[in-house]
C-alpha cells in the first residue's frame, strides 16, 4: 500500500514538498532511511497481538470469534489486563504499543494526506523541531504502517500491536528474556516482556499484580483444573482474589 502511494509521483511530491518546506531533504532521508531497515522491518520485527476487551460484554465469555480463531484444538484461555495510559516501563522496554488500522488502499491515501494537511497547517511548529526528531519520526509512520495494517476483514477483531526491534531499537530488559521456543512445530526466537517490578524498578506500572484483571478459560473439558493451576500461578505472581478472578467462559462451543 505504501509502495503503490509513493510509487505515484503527484502524491510523492505532495509528500515530499510538505516536508522540504520545513527541512530540505527530510522527507526523501526518511523514505531512505526506511528502505535501509526493511529487511530488518521483515525478519527482525517481533509482534504480540492483543485485543481490546469490552468489560460491558465480553467480561464472563469473551468474544466467541476469537474462540474459534486462536488456539486450535488446544485448551484456550482469555487474560484480561487493564494498560495504563503512561509507564515508565517505555525507557526500558523500548517496545511500541499501536492500534491496528484496518485500512484499503483509498483509506491509506486519505491518511497519508491527512498527514501532509498537518504538516502544512502546523509548518512553523515542525520548522522549529530537531530536523533529526522530525526524520526519525517520519520514519516511525512508515514503520508503524507496515506492521500494523491489517485486511479490513478483520476489523472485528479490534487489535492493537506490541511491536519490539531488537537491533533497530534494543531493550537490555528484553534481551536478558530472549529463547528459543517451538511454537506450531517451527524453531523460533522469542522476547519476553517481563511483566515485573522486581526486574527493574520502572517496570512497576506494567507489574502483572498491578494490571491483572481476569482470566476467562475457554470452552475446555479440563476447565477445573486449568483453574486450578492458573490461580496457583497467579498467587504466585501476587494477584489478589485470583480465585475469585479466574471465570469459565459459557460458550457452548468445541474446546
Amino acid at each position: 500500500m505504501l509502495n503503490k502511494f509513493f510509487g505515484d509521483e503527484s502524491q510523492r511530491n505532495a509528500f515530499t514538498a510538505a516536508l522540504d518546506a520545513c527541512h530540505s531533504g527530510a522527507a526523501l532521508e526518511a523514505i531512505h532511511l526506511f528502505n535501509q531497515w526493511w529487511g530488518d522491518l521483515q525478519f527482525q520485527t517481533f509482534i504480540a497481538s492483543i485485543s481490546v476487551h469490552d468489560d460491558k460484554s465480553e467480561d464472563q465469555h469473551g468474544r466467541l470469534s476469537m474462540w474459534r480463531a486462536f488456539g486450535g484444538s488446544n485448551p484456550r484461555v482469555a487474560i484480561v489486563v487493564r494498560v495504563p495510559w503512561y509507564s515508565d516501563a517505555e525507557t526500558q522496554l523500548n517496545v511500541m504499543f499501536s492500534p491496528v488500522a484496518y485500512f484499503n488502499d483509498a483509506q491509506v491515501k486519505e491518511e497519508i494526506y491527512t498527514v501532509i494537511r498537518n504538516i502544512n497547517d502546523k509548518a512553523d511548529f515542525v520548522r522549529a523541531a530537531d530536523r533529526a526528531q522530525v526524520v526519525n519520526t517520519v520514519f516511525a509512520m512508515l514503520m508503524s504502517a507496515v506492521v500494523c495494517l491489517k485486511h479490513e476483514g478483520f476489523h472485528e477483531e479490534r487489535e492493537w500491536r506490541a511491536i519490539y526491534g531488537p537491533k533497530r531499537n534494543p531493550s537490555p530488559v528484553m534481551e536478558a528474556e530472549a529463547e528459543t521456543q517451538t511454537i506450531g512445530g517451527v524453531p523460533q526466537l522469542i522476547y519476553k516482556i517481563p511483566f515485573d517490578a522486581t526486574v527493574v524498578p520502572e517496570l512497576a506500572g506494567l507489574d502483572m499484580a498491578r494490571i491483572f484483571d481476569r482470566l476467562i478459560i475457554g470452552p475446555s473439558p479440563y476447565s477445573l483444573a486449568m483453574h486450578q493451576a492458573f490461580a496457583a500461578a497467579l498467587r504466585k505472581a501476587g494477584v489478589a482474589d485470583a480465585d475469585e478472578r479466574v471465570v469459565f467462559s459459557g460458550i457452548p462451543i468445541r474446546g
